[in-house]
């Protein structure tokens, strides 16, 4: 079992950043794929970026490429999503995933990959 817990989300300025926390439970956590997904109203929940927990590879969504980071400390059992250059559109609840295994990149994208989820943290982006 995988409890997660997110944080640091909030309101800025375009242009500005945030940095999200995963903070996970569970003996498998350090060793399990971690992915960020965001839901904007309206919209279909998207992925955002993925590390893997054997190797550390990261993946990232087309919309948040080379702004975005994604990053696992394993002594800490957390998660984290540096948020830079922030954009109007990037505002949505965000969401932290845990899966098992090795999924394939492809798979690694898919929400129904990931068995445990959390609460969500909002993230608002306006002047």
């Amino acid at each position: 079992q995988v409890q997660l817990v997110e944080s640091g989300g909030g309101s800025v300025q375009p242009g500005g950043s945030l940095r999200l926390s995963c903070a996970g439970s569970g003996r498998t956590f350090n060793t399990s794929p971690v992915a960020w997904f965001r839901q904007a109203p309206g919209q279909e929940r998207e992925f955002v970026a993925a590390a893997r927990g054997s190797t550390g590879m990261t993946y990232y969504g087309d919309s948040v490429k080379y702004r975005f980071t994604v990053s696992r400390d394993n002594g800490k059992n957390t998660v984290y999503l540096q948020m830079n250059s922030l954009k109007n559109e990037d505002t949505a609840v965000y969401y932290c995933a845990a899966g098992s295994g090795s999924p394939t990149s492809s798979f690694l994208r898919y929400a129904s990959t990931y068995t445990y989820w959390g609460q969500g943290t909002q993230v608002t982006v306006s002047s």
